[in-house]
């Protein structure tokens, strides 16, 4: 079974004109969000990305970006965590903060 949290919330993204195919990404993630693509990284699964920030810390072009610890990521571990329901604290005053669900 895949790892999903919600859909299309998920900071990462990749400059793939900063990426030179070193596979440290695919090499530190742990869901295998990432693939070699003719040389390049690219997302493979974005909606798997928990936000961990591995990738990020690892890539050695700055290539990636994660807000890490943001999100629903970062409510659904809280939750686990806590055995409360998952909450992102968003309120709809804030929508177009990126940290929100």
């Amino acid at each position: 079974m895949k790892n999903r949290y919600f859909k299309n919330v998920v900071s990462l993204k990749l400059d793939k004109s900063r990426c030179v195919g070193c596979r440290s990404c695919l090499e530190v993630c742990p869901h295998r969000v990432f693939e070699l693509f003719e040389g390049q990284s690219r997302i493979r699964d974005k909606d798997a990305c928990m936000e961990c920030g591995a990738c990020a810390m690892n890539c050695p072009t700055d290539a990636i970006t994660v807000k890490t610890g943001v999100g629903c990521a970062s409510a659904i571990l809280k939750s686990i965590f806590t055995g409360a329901e998952p909450s992102c604290e968003c309120d709809n005053s804030h929508e177009s903060d990126s940290s929100c669900c």
